[in-house]
């Protein structure tokens, strides 16, 4: 396996760490770099994102004792001009499940027996149903207001669903305080880069499957773990001369809480406010600075989702097949405002990341 270096100082660190930051409270990215991309290598007898494991920084057979058969979700031509992902179809109905299975395989390769994590649902769902296939204990911190049905999924898989009253953010700290108290490994999905060795998979697929990619990826980013993995994924396929042109990548945030809409070289402070599109009300991004500081060598907008769009987004969508949560409709809604003054280059690509029954609040 690699090393964690700390993208503050520099500084490598074990992968046997438990540390979740570095010394010099720096976030740590890794010090790994995948194989030339090559179809040659993909397993096609597997029918799991794991067909892509060459490309992953670690190399064992435990993954078989922790996949539920992610990945391979279908891309959909919705019209001439986009494409749907259906991440929601995915075994807890979300995208988060391709970063959780990397992470929760990452976490029994190295000996963790227990994990704490904070989410706003997602994420929870996925880390809890990962640690209890590969017989992991598992307590999430979610906060008050996260969907019913997500937080009873959590209790499904065993673990404890800890609901803290206090917004996203004051619910991750109180997860992390708890995690430096306790000495509980914090299998956090912004925090640990593993957990963007499986999102990246989301490219890997649609090259695949399209024997290309879009010209234009419309990202929700809240934390940013699917906007970082597409970087890492479109980065491999550009250096290994499969694709001639970095797409477009269009940062899609709720007017109600874009700490990066208009920001420079860090996000901006902001307090959010409701937003039907919770699962990217992230008031402060902890790798905020990075996403800004970007290596990506394609082009990036930062735009807004307009709020009193998306739930009629969210019918529209319904109507035409495609049952979604608020959070992914709100994606579609950001879409359609702005091809509505601004023209569009090329096809695009979006992600259904969330299915509907997840977020009948």
């Amino acid at each position: 396996m690699s090393n964690f270096k700390c993208c503050e100082c520099g500084k490598t660190a074990s992968l046997q760490t438990l540390n979740y930051t570095c010394e010099c409270g720096g976030l740590y990215d890794l010090d790994f770099k995948a194989p030339k991309f090559s179809l040659d290598l993909i397993d096609k007898n597997e029918f799991s994102l794991f067909r892509y494991r060459k490309f992953f920084p670690i190399q064992n057979e435990i993954w078989r004792e922790v996949t539920l058969g992610e990945g391979m979700s279908a891309t959909v031509n919705f019209d001439d001009k986009l494409y749907f992902k259906l991440d929601y179809a995915m075994p807890t109905l979300s995208f988060k499940d391709r970063g959780a299975v990397m992470l929760i395989w990452f976490c029994k390769s190295i000996g963790v027996k227990k994990v704490l994590q904070d989410s706003s649902g997602n994420a929870g769902n996925s880390v809890a149903a990962y640690c209890a296939r590969a017989g992991i204990e598992c307590e999430i911190f979610v906060p008050k207001g996260t969907s019913e049905k997500k937080i009873n999924m959590i209790k499904a898989f065993g673990a404890t669903a800890t609901v803290f009253d206090g917004t996203r953010d004051e619910t991750a700290d109180a997860c992390r305080k708890k995690a430096l108290e306790d000495g509980i490994y914090y299998a956090n999905h912004v925090y640990n880069p593993l957990f963007y060795q499986g999102t990246k998979t989301y490219v890997y697929e649609i090259f695949e499957q399209l024997g290309r990619v879009p010209d234009n990826f419309f990202l929700p980013v809240g934390n940013g773990t699917l906007l970082i993995g597409c970087e890492i994924a479109l980065t491999e396929l550009f250096e290994a001369g499969l694709i001639q042109k970095l797409p477009k990548i269009f940062i899609v945030q709720s007017e109600n809480c874009a700490p990066f809409f208009k920001a420079k070289d860090k996000p901006l402070n902001v307090i959010p406010k409701p937003t039907q599109a919770e699962g990217i009300a992230i008031g402060k991004p902890m790798r905020g600075k990075e996403i800004l500081a970007s290596t990506y060598q394609g082009e990036r907008e930062v735009i807004t989702i307009p709020e009193n769009a998306i739930i009629p987004t969210r019918q529209d969508l319904a109507k035409k097949g495609f049952y979604v949560e608020h959070t992914t409709a709100a994606i579609y809604a950001a879409y359609e405002q702005y091809i509505k003054t601004n023209r569009l280059q090329g096809d695009s690509i979006i992600s259904l990341c969330g299915a509907g029954l997840k977020s009948e609040h």
